[in-house]
């Protein structure tokens, strides 16, 4: 008795919602532990390239199993024609957050110079309480806010991303600086003796850092997409078909094996194929980067998106769709982009842990300070915690 065929197939989804290395890590993690399933996730592209028996997991299971765990998946094609105006999108208001968080950190950081023995000129009210808790306060809960959102779906899925980190430091920074705030306008007085030690600044400056790496690592995966999207535009969008003795333009997706299509001089030969009549020199830099144009006749073969010329020619279409060889070129691109090196899967299985390790070295410093070092003094353990 013969065993039955499987039906493995690779499907391929475009993920939202993840901001950093443990994100992935994430969901290859609970992807591969689904039988017959092996799963890749690149961030940078950020795609999951998924090799499953479809008897066993289909995509529509896959894309459910990844929206339970907190992210957003859609299949490649579909969400091919949304990627550019939602990334475009999201870089925009990525941007905006930023120098929005920059301007307000503007005064905070100039009123760090306070501290120190320079001869720098700070504005009273920088250095006021009050006025540091207006800035920081927009900042930490409405800048800040995604960072909040992702770390309770990455906390509730069971893991813990960057964000967790990012939130935890700037929430104890901040909080502790309003704590002092609070004492400070209880204790009735405005001498200068009794100014806070205040770290407004570091939530601040901290959050507007982070979103000036994730609005520089945005517009890297733009232009890293640039390349594909100019391969892409190579290939010609309609054909002139010859059916029943006339010539018919159509879509390039309506063209057939075996249909024969004529190409005018100065026109870009749609698809792959075999001369049939006509001789001409194609010229073929756009692909093969070959700068003198390469003479052609009947029997030799063309490729689409190269450019006809100064003959008429009319071949038979032999490749199609995703057999063509500028799909092929495109395919090959996309999978060199989304393929892992053995360091960035170093950095991921890394990354599973490193935010649980962070956490508890912050939690045993402010032990350490509290009850052996200096102890009873929580303002010194937690500045040493946070650091």
């Amino acid at each position: 008795m013969t065993e039955p065929v499987r039906q493995t197939r690779k499907s391929e989804f475009d993920i939202g919602g993840m901001t950093c290395a443990a994100c992935a890590a994430r969901i290859e993690k609970v992807l591969n532990k689904l039988p017959g399933v092996e799963a890749t996730v690149n961030l940078t592209m950020e795609r999951a390239t998924i090799i499953h028996n479809e008897e066993q997991v289909t995509a529509l299971q896959l894309s459910s199993k990844i929206e339970a765990i907190g992210y957003q998946a859609k299949l490649h094609t579909e969400a091919a024609k949304e990627e550019d105006a939602d990334k475009h999108q999201a870089r925009t208001i990525l941007k905006l957050r930023f120098f929005i968080s920059a301007i307000l950190s503007i005064p905070l950081l100039w009123a760090m110079f306070a501290h120190f023995k320079l001869n720098v000129y700070v504005p009273e009210l920088f250095v006021n309480p009050w006025f540091q808790l207006l800035l920081a306060t927009p900042v930490q809960f409405i800048i800040g806010w995604p960072f909040y959102r992702s770390a309770f779906k990455s906390l509730r899925s069971g893991s813990a991303n960057m964000d967790v980190l990012v939130s935890l430091g700037t929430s104890a920074a901040y909080f502790y600086s309003l704590k002092e705030t609070i004492r400070y306008a209880q204790a009735g007085s405005m001498e200068h003796m009794l100014m806070p030690h205040l770290y407004f600044e570091v939530s601040v400056i901290l959050v507007t850092l982070i979103l000036l790496g994730k609005w520089m690592e945005a517009l890297a995966k733009g232009h890293a997409s640039d390349a594909i999207k100019k391969l892409m535009g190579l290939q010609a969008k309609t054909a002139t078909v010859i059916r029943n003795g006339e010539d018919l333009q159509l879509p390039i997706e309506a063209v057939q094996l075996g249909d024969l299509i004529r190409v005018k001089p100065g026109e870009k030969i749609p698809l792959d194929g075999v001369i049939q009549e006509g001789a001409s020199a194609v010229d073929e830099s756009m692909l093969t980067g070959e700068s003198i144009p390469v003479d052609k006749k009947a029997g030799d073969t063309v490729i689409g998106a190269t450019l006809n010329k100064n003959g008429v020619l009319v071949f038979e279409v032999t490749k199609i769709g995703k057999e063509t060889a500028l799909a092929q070129i495109i395919r090959i691109v996309e999978e060199a982009q989304g393929s892992k090196a053995p360091i960035q899967r170093l950095a991921d299985q890394i990354s599973g842990v490193f935010v649980p390790i962070v956490v508890g070295i912050s939690v045993l410093v402010f032990l350490l300070w509290f009850f052996v070092l200096d102890q009873g003094n929580f303002t010194r353990a937690f500045e040493n915690s946070i650091a």
